[in-house]
């Protein structure tokens, strides 16, 4: 068994509230979950207004298939209009 575990540092431009930065948020999780059955949670940076920190993780039988979602799963945060990908890193356990 093998977990897959990636985590993008965003940029929410444009956000001047919590709440319409919840809303970004709470949209690019439902998203990632419905597409890819992954688990996604916002990890870090609550409190900022234009920063936050999701977390998306994977069980899969094999590492190739736990790679292959990740892969889709970040190329779907990179086209998030609403968001800028800052910083992310990916791992296997």
């Amino acid at each position: 068994m093998v977990v897959g575990l990636v985590v993008w540092e965003l940029h929410i431009p444009g956000c001047a509230s919590l709440k319409e930065k919840r809303m970004v948020v709470k949209s690019l999780k439902d998203r990632l979950h419905a597409k890819f059955n992954v688990s996604a949670a916002e990890t870090a940076h609550q409190d900022l207004l234009q920063r936050s920190e999701i977390a998306v993780t994977v069980v899969s039988g094999d590492r190739k298939h736990a790679q292959s979602v990740l892969q889709s799963a970040d190329r779907l945060v990179a086209e998030e209009g609403r968001a800028r990908i800052i910083d992310s890193y990916t791992t296997f356990y």
